[in-house]
């Protein structure tokens, strides 16, 4: 185009050229004037991407006008300002408003006409004089872009002010191709497999780009077929085929897109829709960050893409070879491999892969595994088989003639066909309301190759700082193997962006490990992942999504909890009942969603499992607490004397039976205000207690505790009255902060456990005697008339011994213990009946036998049986 006789090219110099030789004040770094012709419109193009060598940004006007055009900076960046001029004669308008972007310099700058500029034109680069001004530097590089004439300042350095500052040169970064290649194969990806996921996924958003721009013009679908993608291995030749029959590509879209590394069509794709405010955005494009294409390269040694878009009518193919910096477009000729529309890419395998990702089963895994759930079909090349009916002669019989007679029988044939690989819908992208229950449990069987339908699901949408779709699952059976309970890593949870699946394997990152058991899926448009694909980026983010999730999570458990149909909980408790006790213990942020759905035996519900709700609801009005009682099952919880004084006064006590029971208990700490009290520690407090009684008590035996006390020595801390017996003799108790019987039994059973700290946790141990009880009211009178009597001492270390028994604790000699157990019943029942006259008797006719005469010795050959068979 030519304006009033000046070309284009000439124009831009000369204006860049006096803007610059006019100023007192150097070019900014990267102007950039840029031209481009549509019929008379004209573009100037400054984008500034200095510091402070550029122009300062609050320098700039917030806007101006240009021959009835605006000027606007965008909101926070200060990297581009356009002009443009509707009318060849607003020229010299577009001019001055051009210098008064700078504030001071250029405003003053003199405008001539346009015409007499031209002479200037050897001398634009330079000021007049030929020479820069003192402290000024530049180069400016003239660039010829499609329609477009570019005129860069590549540097400038700014003069001197208040401050010294040293000058510097600027450069751009620069890049090994090579290298950069190898870093994106070798090291960007931790399984190979990927490859296929990121090839489907380019494949899916040339679908996408095609379906999408095809509303506006229908003319792109053409004859090109259905939107689909297919696979083919074929493992004679060790290549793998992947074709779409979306956009594809014209030669300089290639250029663009695979010549470039790091630039994806897609981001530009999805970025010119959202500048096109009448056209939106469609989410459903997958790939941002422009290397996906270049791990074929992880089990390819050679890329081949062919391809052929609606809107051109070559195809061409895009040729490289792994370890190469370079690649080759050609044109394609040969009319067995010309394509009605899309893209195929050849995968020419490495030795060491061929057998693996050349087999059809292997890629049809890989399929379900992360693609199942993309938009458009895939279909697989395999292998199947099928009956068929043949006639086949049958054999004749000797002496017959004739023609040989024929049958019919079926014959297995086997036969290469394409098969649908994705045939799962994407189930969490529908309305929950629109989706039956039958639905969600065939949807939980098969992506989770289950065969019992799940307990519970919840189907939810959360919007706001992260947008993401779930679909979360209880199982009906919990794991069988233990070590699933600790394990983080269970792989139940499954990472979606855009329907591609990223990853299972989160280590606790989306789920606490003590909801490890939830099942389900989670599909996000706008999360932050590494280039990979493979890790969540932004643990803030991150955290959003584990706080919803776990919330949802707790809410489909408590509406089990509240169905109608309580078998359903029981099943769940019965299940899945340790993994929220492990939740008491690992997370104390949610200790208020987790306690209400804890469940025990107690005292007055031996067989139903008792809520902490219903234990409160039932208590009485004088008991200030919630008590229990850990054991190792539910019969030594019935039979321990710590209950003995509450079930006299009906007060419910739990049972603990569970070795992680005790500790997510202590955990806890509280539930709604009432405290959790151990009913085996010391200083029990039942609410009701009889002052004066209790003192008269102490009192009476007092001397008895001192005297027992001195007896056992180290072995207790101190000898007291109890308030928790009735008619048990004596008890054990523990110290209130060392560790009961039943932590002390599980810490011993620790195959790493620390002895030292075992003796050290073990505390004090606390012996309460029972001052109704006859043993200890005969101890008593001991105790003042007979305080040396062995028989009491001996009485006092075996009531002591037996209380560690029937207190839960393990004695440290067992044997020592059953020895005075049989000597004490040695001394109870000796001579009871009759025993001392029978071995009297006995001994009186032994002494007459031996008086009689000698024993007669009998020889082995004598010795004959009655029903010898050799008698004579």
């Amino acid at each position: 185009m030519d304006l009033n006789g000046v070309s284009a090219n000439d124009f831009a110099i000369e204006t860049l050229g006096e803007l610059h030789s006019k100023s007192a004040f150097p070019a900014p770094v990267g102007l950039e004037i840029t031209i481009t012709f549509s019929f008379s419109d004209f573009l100037f193009f400054v984008p500034f991407r200095g510091t402070e060598q550029a122009v300062a940004p609050q320098n700039l006007r917030r806007s101006t006008r240009l021959g009835g055009c605006s000027l606007k900076l965008m909101e926070g960046k200060d990297d581009a300002q356009k002009l443009i001029s509707k009318r060849d004669d607003d020229i010299e308008r577009g001019i001055r408003e051009l210098r008064s972007l700078y504030t001071t310099p250029l405003t003053s700058v003199p405008i001539t006409p346009l015409s007499s500029r031209l002479s200037h034109l050897r001398t634009a680069f330079l000021p007049r004089g030929g020479a820069l001004r003192t402290g000024v530097s530049c180069s400016w590089n003239l660039e010829k872009r499609c329609n477009r004439f570019a005129v860069k300042c590549d540097a400038a350095v700014v003069e001197k002010e208040t401050t010294e500052e040293g000058s510097g040169e600027k450069y751009e970064y620069q890049a090994e191709v090579s290298r950069l290649l190898d870093l994106i194969v070798h090291s960007l990806y931790s399984h190979k497999e990927v490859f296929l996921r990121e090839l489907v996924s380019n494949a899916s958003d040339a679908l996408d780009k095609l379906r999408f721009l095809s509303v506006t013009e229908p003319s792109l679908l053409g004859d090109g077929g259905d939107l689909e993608i297919r696979i083919k291995p074929d493992p004679d030749n060790g290549t793998i085929t992947i074709t779409d029959t979306g956009i594809g590509m014209t030669k300089e879209e290639l250029i663009d897109c695979l010549g470039t590394i790091a630039q994806s069509g897609t981001s530009k794709f999805l970025k010119a829709l959202k500048e096109n405010k009448d056209l939106g955005a469609d989410n459903g494009l997958i790939g941002q960050f422009g290397v996906g294409f270049y791990s074929a390269f992880l089990v390819a040694e050679k890329v081949v893409v062919s391809t052929k878009s609606p809107k051109s009518d070559k195809q061409y193919v895009w040729e490289s070879v792994a370890d190469s910096s370079s690649y080759v477009i050609r044109e394609e000729t040969d009319p067995d491999n010309i394509l009605r529309r899309g893209t195929q890419i050849t995968l020419y395998l490495r030795e060491d892969d061929k057998y693996e990702f050349a087999e059809s089963t292997r890629i049809k895994n890989l399929v379900k595994n992360y693609s199942q759930f993309v938009g458009f079909p895939i279909y697989t090349w395999q292998e199947k088989s099928r009956t068929i009916e043949v006639e086949e002669e049958e054999p004749a019989k000797e002496g017959e003639e004739g023609e040989p007679k024929k049958k019919k029988t079926t014959k297995t044939e086997k036969y290469w066909d394409w098969e649908l690989a994705n045939e799962t819908k994407p189930l969490w992208m529908r309305n929950s309301k629109e989706v039956e229950k039958g639905e969600y449990n065939e949807f939980y069987k098969k992506a989770f190759n289950e065969f019992l339908d799940p307990l519970a699901h919840t189907h939810f949408t959360t919007e706001g700082e992260v947008e993401f779709r779930s679909i979360l699952y209880i199982p009906g059976m919990g794991p069988l193997n233990n070590e699933d309970v600790t394990n983080p890593k269970t792989k139940n949870i499954r990472l979606y962006v855009k329907r591609v699946f990223i990853s299972d394997d989160f280590d606790g990152e989306l789920f606490p490990r003590y909801l490890s058991f939830v099942k389900g899926v989670v599909d996000s448009d706008d999360l932050p992942l590494n280039v990979s694909r493979e890790i969540l980026q932004e643990s803030r983010i991150v955290r959003i999504m584990r706080k919803r999730l776990i919330r949802k999570t707790f809410d489909m458990i408590q509406e089990i909890s509240e169905s109608e149909n309580k078998e359903d909980y029981k099943k769940f408790w019965e299940n899945f009942g340790r993994f929220l006790k492990l939740g008491c213990i690992e997370d104390t942020g949610n200790h208020k969603r987790i306690t209400p759905l804890l469940r025990f035996y107690s005292s007055k519900n031996e067989e139903e499992l008792t809520s902490l709700d219903d234990y409160i609801e039932n208590m009485g009005e004088n008991q200030k607490a919630i008590y229990y009682l850990a054991t190792d099952s539910l019969k030594s919880a019935k039979s321990a004397p710590f209950l003995e004084k509450l079930i006299q006064k009906d007060i419910e006590v739990l049972y603990l039976v569970e070795p992680i029971d005790e500790v997510a208990i202590q955990n806890l700490q509280t539930y709604k205000e009432k405290k959790f009290v151990d009913i085996s520690k010391e200083d029990l407090e039942l609410g009701d207690e009889d002052e004066v009684k209790d003192r008269e008590a102490k009192q009476e035996f007092n001397l008895l505790c001192d005297w027992i006390k001195q007896q056992l020595g180290d072995k207790v801390a101190k000898v007291q009255v109890s308030n928790r017996l009735s008619s048990s003799p004596c008890v054990l108790v523990s110290g209130k902060f060392g560790w009961s019987a039943n932590m002390e039994r599980l810490m011993k059973a620790q195959a790493l456990g620390d002895t030292s700290s075992l003796e050290f946790m073990r505390g004090r141990r606390i012996l309460e005697i029972n001052p109704d009880h006859p043993i200890i009211k005969d101890l008593n009178a001991a105790c003042k008339n007979a305080p040396e009597s062995t028989e009491a001492t001996r009485v006092v270390d075996l009531l002591y011994d037996t209380a560690i028994i029937s207190s839960g604790f393990t004695p440290d000699s067992p044997a020592e213990l059953g020895n005075k157990i049989y000597e004490m019943m040695a001394m109870a029942v000796g001579g009871r009946w009759g025993r001392v006259e029978e071995e009297e008797e006995s001994s009186t006719v032994n002494e007459g036998d031996d008086k009689s005469g000698e024993t007669e010795v009998v020889e082995p050959s004598e010795v004959r049986a009655e029903s010898d068979p050799w008698q004579d």
